[in-house]
């Protein structure tokens, strides 16, 4: 009977263990990617500038355009770095909004 009873609660002790381990791993997992957004709302208009223009020079065009564009989001995303924002004021600092 006892040993039993042992079993039964080193299973739910076990159990337990992995339900805690599994909203750890989601926690971990959601805080990565509200990270991701805020990076990607911050230089996302660098990173696909950039992208365009090595398609380009892969393809053989000229990639001139797409380099200046990615340049100049980068000097827009060095300016927003910069300013202080909070929740109330992200959209209209950060363009995000449009």
């Amino acid at each position: 009977m006892a040993r039993r009873y042992l079993h039964s609660s080193t299973c739910q002790i076990i159990g337990r263990t992995r339900g805690q381990g599994m909203t750890e791993y989601i926690i971990i997992v959601a805080l990565i990617a509200v990270a991701a957004i805020g990076v990607y709302s911050l230089l996302g208009k660098t990173v696909r500038g950039q992208v365009a223009g090595i398609a380009n020079e892969i393809t053989g065009q000229s990639s001139s355009e797409q380099l200046n564009s990615a340049r100049s989001a980068a000097r827009r995303a060095n300016t927003l770095g910069r300013q202080d924002v909070s929740l109330g004021n992200y959209d209209e600092v950060t363009e995000s909004g449009n």
